[in-house]
């Protein structure tokens, strides 16, 4: 069994990934944001959908910034260019890759 909420804090500006579960064409993985300040850019081969469950972010979609807090979801394409602009101290996600 594991704790989604017990997660070790990574050095600020980092963020920390950890898959839970990877079955067939789905993976889940946790991830912690420490007080990000330098964008991060991904582009993922997989759909994602992910839920904030602790903290505030800012995510860019194709110009669009969504501004996210706890509870708050969010699917995003495959091969879809998307930037991390920064995060309101720790956030914790749960990102579901689907593909």
């Amino acid at each position: 069994m594991i704790n989604i909420f017990d997660y070790e804090l990574p050095k600020p500006d980092t963020e920390k990934f950890q898959t839970l579960l990877k079955e067939k064409n789905v993976e889940i993985k946790t991830i912690v944001s420490n007080t990000l300040k330098t964008p991060q850019i991904f582009v993922e081969k997989k759909d994602e959908w992910v839920v904030v469950l602790k903290g505030c972010a800012k995510l860019e979609i194709n110009g669009i910034v969504h501004k996210l807090k706890s509870g708050d979801t969010l699917f995003i394409a495959a091969n879809t260019k998307h930037t991390l602009l920064k995060t309101k101290k720790v956030v914790v996600w749960l990102s579901i890759y689907i593909g």
